[in-house]
């Protein structure tokens, strides 16, 4: 039997790399899926390749509306919501002192408070299904300071934390709130520029593939890890140990 069988789930920033890849791999071990992007196009192009079990919803995350919409389609289209993946994030590297506010403030409203916003707007229906799991995208930038990092790590921290406090409250409800913290990851827009010096730096000498943290996601998102709550999941090759 797949290993996600009649499981619902919800995939923010789906419409291409590896929130597209995530998509497919759930799909693939049973689940149907909602995809949620900004990108229109490429959103509904990736749900019609992907068939009955998929749909797609235009979605900004920190928009309170767009979440009601896009979890009224995961009930509506298949009967409620089991797994919530907030995934969609804003990147940019800059030194601190030099970010504008608005550039700040967007990226934070994305990447902090639309994961919030998520939470709050599935929590209801996993409730009603007797439990769920919530996976939220950290990053190896939210373990560490990193030069030019200093407000998409703030964000990545900040997922952390979301992420432990979360698990404590929901966790009688049988809700389990995991994150995932990536290094760089080969194939995507954000972390695929890994020079040599770079690569020496990973005890592994290579990125992840966006296969490897999918298959992350998908364990978190199983019965296989139906103990496990509150933690942070690295996949990073090593590159945090030092």
């Amino acid at each position: 039997m797949a290993r996600l069988q009649n499981k619902i789930a919800l995939i923010t920033g789906a419409a291409q790399g590896m929130g597209a890849h995530h998509a497919r791999r759930l799909l693939a071990e049973g689940a149907q899926v909602v995809l949620t992007d900004l990108q229109q196009d490429k959103g509904e192009a990736l749900a019609r390749e992907l068939g009955d079990q998929a749909r797609f919803v235009a979605h900004d995350v920190s928009s309170e509306q767009d979440w009601d919409r896009a979890v009224a389609t995961a009930i509506e289209d298949f009967g409620g919501l089991d797994i919530l993946i907030n995934n969609a994030a804003l990147y940019f590297v800059q030194p601190v002192d030099e970010a504008e506010p608005a550039q700040v403030k967007k990226l934070l409203d994305i990447n902090v408070y639309g994961s919030w916003l998520g939470i709050s707007k599935a929590v209801p229906v996993m409730r009603q299904r007797g439990g769920g799991s919530i996976i939220n995208l950290s990053s190896l930038a939210g373990s560490r300071g990193i030069p030019w990092h200093a407000i998409y790590g703030a964000s990545k921290w900040a997922i952390r934390g979301l992420t432990r406090s979360a698990a404590y409250d929901l966790g009688p409800d049988n809700i389990r709130v995991n994150a995932v913290l990536p290094g760089a990851v080969a194939d995507t827009g954000m972390f695929s520029g890994v020079d040599e010096e770079q690569l020496q730096a990973i005890p592994l000498r290579r990125p992840a593939s966006l296969d490897e943290v999918s298959s992350l996601l998908v364990f978190l998102a199983s019965e296989e890890s139906s103990y496990i709550t509150g933690a942070d999941h690295i996949i990073d090759g090593g590159r945090g140990l030092w």
